[in-house]
């Protein structure tokens, strides 16, 4: 079984391989509380996970170690996995999902490991991880569900209360659940009046139903941005621990979770994952009760690709009004540009694009429409924007 003693060990044997992440206050995460950030995305290989990999793969055998290790991950488990058994002299095999971000199987390999691409998501690289277990002789290393890798995750917690005694409220997201079981259960263990959230993407809630429903609940698909906590189906051992020690389980969006990240990197200068944002996504949104509590949010990952970091925040820009497409009908004749683009200035936008297209057959011959790609303040400018130029007798299509 778990217990507060198996953490504390994990603590010891963890000290000289982990980073003690410090306690980052975030002001404007949401100013009716007042918001700190536990930034896992500055550990070791980008993530929380080096903590239970490494404890976990500690613990073998020397059997077990003679035979290598394998493992399977949506990029962030991986690496941990990889870094552990490359510091331990052990082999290391990893299957991933074939949708894995790129950046994430090149550090992993960068790390000593193999890798087995999987097409599909984490389940499925999960099923052909056990297959070559047991073809191989590999011992398996789990990415939630295994009491040990729930202990090293656990340090979180009793580092977090360390720093912060008087903490009201925890908030950590949720894939698998193995990071909120360890930190659930250390903090409940030292200070079982502190308040443990977790947070699921909408679009991967299979925790949140397994626990509402009180019994373990299988996804049939997965969608979100946060391919990190993209898990059809929680463990039995994480299901049975946020049962019992989780106070709530909420979801946020893929939209919330890209203004999450946009406010990360411009406000704390720190780069998140989709999965590492959630937490903070929660807290901006009001998923979890903040007002006139000191709370804590699990930045839980930093492993991004750049690609998807350059789309994500364009969503977050577009989410909180920073930027807008405006779609306007207008005769063809000149000025007809000019007019608007003099609305859009005196309001204070800024225009950084434009293009032009004839109108199809429902509208009028004479016609066309402009496409103008606008940088604003937030969501009131660009209504204050659109209605101006509707006031001025031009239509804007949706």
């Amino acid at each position: 079984m778990l217990t507060l003693d198996k953490i504390y060990h994990a603590a010891f044997v963890l000290k000289d391989v982990i980073r003690r992440t410090e306690l980052v206050p975030a002001p404007n995460v949401n100013k009716k509380g007042t918001i700190y950030l536990k930034p896992e995305n500055l550990q070791l290989t980008g993530s929380f996970k080096v903590r239970g990999s490494y404890y976990k793969i500690s613990q073998l055998s020397d059997e077990e170690k003679s035979k290598g290790v394998i493992a399977c991950s949506a990029g962030n488990h991986a690496q941990g996995v990889a870094l552990a058994a490359t510091k331990n002299g052990i082999k290391s095999l990893i299957c991933l999902p074939d949708c894995a971000p790129i950046s994430k199987i090149e550090a992993t390999k960068g790390y000593g490991a193999d890798i087995c691409l999987v097409p599909g998501v984490y389940d499925d690289a999960y099923k052909r991880a056990i297959e070559l277990r047991d073809e191989k002789g590999y011992t398996f290393i789990h990415p939630f569900d295994d009491e040990d890798v729930i202990a090293g995750q656990g340090t979180i917690g009793l580092e977090l209360v360390d720093q912060m005694k008087d903490v009201d409220v925890v908030i950590v997201p949720i894939g698998g659940g193995g990071l909120i079981s360890g930190v659930a259960f250390a903090i409940k263990s030292l200070n079982p009046n502190i308040k443990v959230y977790g947070v699921q993407a909408a679009g991967a809630p299979s925790m949140k139903n397994s626990v509402e429903h009180k019994q373990i609940e299988r996804l049939d698909n997965v969608s979100t941005i946060a391919d990190g906590i993209a898990v059809k189906q929680p463990g039995e051992n994480t299901f049975e621990l946020c049962s019992k020690y989780v106070d709530g389980i909420v979801t946020v969006t893929d939209d919330e979770v890209s203004s999450a990240i946009l406010s990360l990197l411009e406000k704390q200068k720190l780069i998140a994952e989709g999965a590492g944002a959630v937490a903070v996504a929660a807290a901006m949104f009001d998923k979890v009760p903040v007002e006139g509590k000191k709370v804590v949010c699990v930045v839980s990952g930093g492993n991004i690709d750049v690609n998807i970091l350059d789309r994500v925040v364009k969503r977050g820009l577009m989410t909180e009004g920073r930027s807008a497409l405006l779609k306007v009908e207008l005769l063809d004749k000149p000025g007809q540009l000019v007019q608007i683009s003099s609305i859009i200035a005196e309001l204070g936008g800024n225009v950084i694009g434009v293009h032009h297209e004839r109108t199809n057959a429902s509208t009028a011959i004479t016609g066309c429409f402009i496409r103008i790609s606008l940088e604003t303040r937030n969501a009131e400018h660009v209504e204050q924007i659109k209605k101006a130029i509707q006031d001025a007798g031009f239509k804007i299509w949706d």
